[in-house]
């Protein structure tokens, strides 16, 4: 019998959440940033789910050999770009854009013998307050005249900035990059791009000319004591898996490893098969909630590789084989990452190779 752990996700809801960010910044063109197999979903379906986007975001050349191989024709940027000067064959082979943050970038750009078939487009980057990758604003003039010197570089390269706490909504910081970004580029000729999942969700004088959802697009919030429900996102994975044991434990017994919880009355316990191993956080503390046939329960114990105990006091019904439900519809991934202190991004990344993965919708 295989493991029961799986992930399936919702094709539906991938379309349903790129709708929505559509009526969110009604004037701008999205690119739908696919990073990290698409955020744990998996990057070919994804993008095939996503085909209504007007381009996509890797963080890989790789992934962009992916996305063409998959027959993905539209627009594909390289968001931490280019790392040497082999990289600019490929780039074109693909038919790929890159984003511009560093000097030596630009160096390697006016390189002797760098030639090109047609012109490389660029999205020039400038760090308004990150202070991670990005020219420094007082060098924009500087690195546009370079760019205009380059007959391989398209004209008028997207100007780009990222955004370090749009997550919090009346954050004065972005407020500040905001008018930094504006200050800069006044008057410039070329596309803008500001805003993030985050920054669409709650900063729309950011929404610009093109917009980089990620997490949202997966239905995935990271602003905080919000799920992706709340901004009218749908969840687009739901891990699952099933009961492979129900055991009776005394008042007073310790369950899992290190003996830290123990049984407060005589009481059932559920086993399920899932573990870190699977990518479920070990750090998530008891009481974490889980459903059981569609009922809240909490975990005890430790999380383990392979495995996780279940509280069933209150649910009489449940039997092995009854199945549970680690995130999704009904139970947000935001919540879990919050107990176990992180994010649902790296909750959803991190789901590893022994997950099933299915489709729906």
């Amino acid at each position: 019998m295989s493991r029961a752990t799986q992930a399936t996700i919702h094709l539906d809801a991938l379309r349903h959440n790129l709708a929505r960010i559509r009526q969110l910044a009604p004037r701008s063109r999205v690119m739908a940033v696919v990073k990290a197999d698409g955020y744990g979903h998996g990057l070919e379906r994804v993008a095939h789910a996503l085909e209504g986007a007007d381009a996509f975001g890797v963080a890989a050349i790789g992934d962009a050999e992916r996305l063409r191989a998959a027959g993905i024709s539209k627009r594909v940027v390289l968001l931490s770009g280019f790392d040497e000067a082999a990289d600019l064959p490929a780039l074109q082979r693909l038919g790929i854009e890159s984003v511009l943050h560093h000097e030596a970038q630009l160096r390697l750009l006016e390189l002797d013998g760098v030639s090109l078939d047609a012109p490389l487009r660029l999205w020039l980057k400038l760090d308004s307050g990150m202070h991670r990758l990005g020219f420094p604003p007082e060098r924009l003039a500087e690195v546009r005249a370079r760019l205009a010197a380059m007959p391989w570089v398209a004209p008028e390269p997207v100007l780009m900035t990222h955004f370090a706490r749009s997550d919090e909504f009346e954050a004065e910081a972005t407020r500040e990059q905001i008018a930094r970004f504006e200050a800069a580029t006044a008057g410039l000729p070329g596309a803008r791009s500001l805003s993030n999942s985050a920054a669409v969700l709650g900063w729309p004088q950011a929404h610009a000319d093109w917009i980089r959802p990620g997490g949202a697009l997966y239905g995935i919030s990271v602003v905080e004591a919000k799920t992706g429900a709340d901004f009218g996102l749908r969840p687009a994975m739901t891990l699952t898996t099933r009961l492979i044991a129900v055991n009776h434990v005394e008042a007073g017994e310790p369950v899992g490893y290190g003996g830290d919880w123990r049984a407060p009355e005589s009481m059932r316990i559920g086993i399920a098969a899932i573990g870190y191993g699977d990518g479920y956080p070990r750090h998530a503390p008891p009481d974490t909630r889980v459903r059981v046939d569609g009922r809240d329960a909490g975990i005890v114990g430790r999380v383990s590789m392979d495995l996780m105990a279940i509280d069933l006091r209150q649910l009489p019904d449940a039997r092995v084989g009854s199945a549970v439900q680690l995130w999704g519809d009904g139970l947000p991934i935001e919540a879990v990452a919050s107990a176990a202190g992180t994010i649902g991004y790296e909750l959803s990344c991190g789901l590893t190779r022994r997950v099933r993965f299915v489709e729906s919708g």
